[in-house]
């Protein structure tokens, strides 16, 4: 499969994940990954410096499926949404059934009383297996611009 292809692959599975989130279909997001995939959050500070310091860290599809049950059972925080505005995935490597891309992102957030702000902004930095009969990522790094976030990260990005 040429780099053309891949790209349609990742752009696809990146319209997923946004949906997913926007939608508040979070008991889905996880299927997007393989079983043994990592989700990580850490800013541009700390991966320049190889700094392994995530804001969320989870090493495996059962720790993201355990953090969406979190959410819905456990945590308190004000309702939001999220609107994912996401940039054409760049392809930056193929080999061995997996893709490597990246892709710049923002995060609108409305809040319960309709209030929208920036978010967040970054990029992703991926590696998809398209091995199988649906793409899945192997893992994702959402690597944010700003290391201030001004509240609970509640909600995947």
């Amino acid at each position: 499969m040429d780099s053309a292809a891949y790209h349609g692959v990742v752009a696809g599975l990146l319209a997923d994940y946004a949906h997913c989130i926007d939608s508040d279909d979070l008991e889905r997001w996880p299927a997007l990954f393989t079983e043994t995939a990592s989700y990580r959050i850490s800013t541009e500070f700390n991966h320049a410096r190889g700094l392994p310091i995530g804001i969320i860290d989870a090493r495996n599809r059962n720790m993201m499926e355990d953090r969406i049950t979190a959410l819905r059972k456990a945590n308190i925080y004000e309702p939001q949404r999220y609107r994912h505005i996401i940039s054409n995935p760049r392809i930056t490597g193929a080999a061995d059934g997996l893709v490597q891309a990246e892709a710049a992102f923002l995060v609108v957030r409305t809040m319960i009383d309709g209030s929208q702000d920036l978010f967040v902004s970054g990029r992703y930095l991926d590696e998809i297996d398209v091995s199988g009969s649906q793409p899945l990522f192997a893992r994702k790094l959402v690597v944010l611009d700003s290391d201030k976030i001004d509240t609970l990260l509640a909600i995947p990005l």
